[in-house]
């Protein structure tokens, strides 16, 4: 997460426990609830029982070493039952020394800041802590520090020196981008991770990573796919959901955009744990996902989060099961003051809309019950019926079933294995679910799942004869329109023996486009 300016001094899986009545309730319940005739397997079973377990957890970031200083020892643990505490980075004199935010070594915040008292404060309270490496502005520890064991070290005194049981890596800029950094980090977290299981000290990795509506950046999902190949147990991916830029503007609100963002993320998460070997559920898949937001004015002028995106976002988040909820910040969590005249200008002491003091954590806290140190990692399996095996069915399905010999226009509505795509171009052949990381690379776009007690809704079609067939001796000049194998298609250029089907394969050069889904709607009024 970024900080604006100098003076913001910047296992093996747990065993299941002894079944309880609501636990087993629980279970049946979701079972029930899945229906489209799904086949599941024990690991199935496995990872509902573990899920029963965990509650989805809130934990506000704090910026350690803002000016003026932060009391997150005297928030109320009713509201804020855990915090974040940001940034670890590497010394600007020796990259192995953990400091916060380059100003203060471990040692110089015990005494200068009062942390470790501070810290004792809040935990006094029931408060839990986990602590945030990297960040926007600084280098996160394994960029510099080349030295594995060193860098073992220098992120064990951390955890050893404050006694966390959850760690959140923050990777953004070069400290994501660096692929040699990404591979020390992920070997030596995963050294780390085993060494503190041997010991009976569990530790929750959490990464923090950047995403757009599109999905998470490549830089990211290759971070990931480098965690779990080295052997880490993430305990999930939290999504920076903040500063959208370009790939805003077909949204309206930033809730919106947010929730565009954890479906395609959702997505492509599922796609790197199977790439890495390990089953999960679509359930456990979004326990695994995170939501930060930044409050109020974004560094965007034009982005806003309000309390209104808060609200709609926290719904929806609730309604997928995503396992955690976060904000950036609890410092800006309060309305700017009066002599803080330009509220466009981001402050990292104040959100910029005139929302009450925790406005914003008592939004999004809401139905985030549990803390950070019941974030246990989710079971997996290696059975291969954890994966649920859909069956969609015409009587229940909204829209068409998607068919590989069939030809779909832009704006067209397919289900398949349980869920509702839409074409975002014309398409023949290429499945739904493709697993692309990228979301450009596919050309549809998954909306939701199938809900239940959906029937079908009747597909809009031209009637036969709207629009003559297609004549190769025909000359067609600009915007007349023709039917071709039932598609409606459109002259851009004059021309006369081009079929209609080359704008499928070269656009770019045919005299021809399909008509959209939209356009035929429009016709049908």
């Amino acid at each position: 997460m970024k900080k604006h300016t100098k003076n913001s001094v910047a296992s093996k899986p747990e065993r299941l426990r002894k079944l309880s009545p609501w636990r087993v309730a629980l279970a049946l319940l979701l079972l029930a609830g899945i229906g489209y005739s799904s086949i599941f397997g024990w690991g199935w079973w496995k990872q509902t029982l573990a899920l029963a377990d965990q509650k989805p957890w809130f934990g506000s970031y704090v910026d350690v070493t803002s000016t003026p200083t932060y009391g997150f020892e005297q928030l109320d643990t009713n509201t804020h039952s855990s915090v974040v505490l940001s940034f670890i980075v590497s010394s600007k004199q020796n990259p192995c020394i953990p400091t916060w935010g380059a100003y203060f070594t471990l040692e110089e915040a015990g005494l200068e800041l009062d942390l470790d008292r501070r810290i004792a404060r809040y935990q006094q309270k029931d408060g839990k802590v986990a602590i945030s490496f990297g960040g926007a502005l600084n280098d996160e520890l394994s960029y510099n520090c080349r030295n594995k064991d060193s860098l073992l070290q220098a992120y064990q005194s951390v955890i050893d020196r404050y006694q966390v049981d959850t760690i959140d890596l923050d990777l953004e800029n070069r400290s994501l981008a660096d692929k040699e950094a990404g591979k020390r980090r992920a070997e030596v977290i995963a050294r780390l991770q085993q060494k503190l299981r041997s010991e009976n000290k569990p530790l929750a990795i959490w990464l923090t990573v950047p995403v757009t509506p599109l999905g998470m950046t490549p830089e990211a999902t290759d971070a990931i796919a480098v965690m779990l190949g080295s052997g880490v147990d993430i305990a999930g991916v939290n999504l920076m959901t903040m500063n959208y830029g370009e790939s805003m503007s077909q949204y309206k609100t930033m809730a919106e955009a947010s929730e565009r963002a954890l479906i395609e993320s959702h997505r492509q998460l599922g796609i790197l744990y199977e790439n890495a070997g390990i089953s999960l559920s679509r359930m456990s898949m979004w326990r695994k996902i995170g939501a930060t937001p930044m409050l109020g004015q974004n560094d965007i002028f034009e982005e806003v989060f309000t309390l209104d995106d808060a609200k709609k976002l926290n719904e929806f988040a609730l309604s997928r099961g995503i396992g955690r909820m976060s904000m950036w910040s609890a410092n800006r969590d309060v309305p700017c003051s009066n002599n803080y005249v330009d509220l466009k200008i981001v402050s990292d002491s104040c959100s910029g809309v005139g929302s009450k003091t925790s406005a914003y954590a008592e939004t999004l806290r809401q139905g985030f019950y549990g803390d950070v140190s019941q974030n246990s990692t989710i079971v997996t399996s290696d059975d291969p019926e954890a994966k649920e095996a859909i069956v969609d069915d015409p009587e229940t399905s909204p829209y068409q079933i998607w068919d590989e010999r069939g030809t779909y226009l832009k704006g067209v509505k397919v289900v398949w294995r349980g869920n509702v795509y839409e074409a975002k171009w014309w398409t023949r052949g290429d499945f739904p679910d493709n697993p692309v990381l990228q979301s450009w690379e596919s050309p549809w776009e998954v909306i939701g799942p199938v809900l239940p007690g959906e029937t079908p809704i009747p597909q809009t079609t031209l009637p036969e004869g709207t629009y003559p067939e297609w004549n190769i001796t025909t000359v067609y000049q600009v915007s007349e329109r023709v039917l071709y194998d039932g598609i409606p298609y459109e002259a851009t250029a004059w021309n006369q023996g081009q079929n209609p089907t080359s704008s499928l394969t070269n656009p770019a050069s045919s005299a021809w486009a399909p008509l959209s889904q939209d356009e035929i709607e429009e016709l049908i009024k």
